[in-house]
């Protein structure tokens, strides 16, 4: 019996960047999510995050990084931050509702993290200071995201963070941010394609660099 259920254990997560990650079929998802319904599309993992892990594991980072998540969802790119490198991680979403699941990944890979309540818009200078790395996973998908996430890196530059990383698949909102951040703030966009642990594919817009 205790064979089974391991391996039914095993059928319901994935393994990827050092992390464990849980799928929807497991346990302890579904029943997260009989309680916490998602409200702005924070009902899964999005994929761009593995871009985000697949970047830093070939840029690496410095010791003990002070990183911020916004429209963290999950929060799998933080939490690979804090286990495999060590790093202090804030996670800011709008929605309440994607905390439980943040929390659920945080305790399954043993790391912990802070999180918060809050809109792109709410995010102020002040909150930024001391970050050392912004990163942002599938966050500009509508029209009306395009100004509160151009605006929000742009702060965060003023506020000296030393590097931002958005990752998306490619849609339209996004090319606009990367257009106006390779235009006004020195940001590049660079195609990124995995197919090892995982398969996925999109684009990242990189504003700023860190020094290891």
């Amino acid at each position: 019996m205790g064979r089974k259920k391991k391996k039914e254990a095993k059928s319901t997560e994935r393994q990827a960047y050092g992390l464990t990650v849980l799928k929807a079929s497991n346990r302890k998802i579904r029943q997260l999510k009989r309680k916490h319904e998602p409200e702005i599309h924070g009902n899964k993992l999005w994929t761009s995050s593995w871009l985000i892990m697949d970047f830093l594991e070939q840029q690496g980072l410095p010791k003990k990084p002070r990183v911020m998540e916004v429209g963290c969802g999950w929060g799998l790119a933080g939490i690979y931050c804090a286990k495999r490198h060590r790093a202090s991680v804030l996670g800011i979403d709008a929605d309440e509702n994607v905390f439980p699941y943040l929390d659920l990944h945080a305790e399954v890979n043993g790391v912990k993290l802070k999180r918060r309540r809050g809109r792109f818009e709410g995010i102020r200078k002040k909150d930024l200071a001391g970050t050392d790395l912004l990163l942002g996973s599938d966050i500009c998908f509508w029209d009306d995201m395009v100004d509160p996430v151009y605006k929000l890196i742009r702060r965060a530059v003023r506020a000296g963070v030393q590097q931002v990383i958005v990752a998306d698949p490619g849609r339209p909102p996004f090319q606009e941010v990367a257009e106006r951040c390779a235009d006004k703030l020195g940001g590049i966009t660079q195609d990124w394609a995995i197919d090892d642990q995982v398969k996925a594919s999109g684009t990242l817009l990189i504003v700023g660099s860190l020094p290891h």
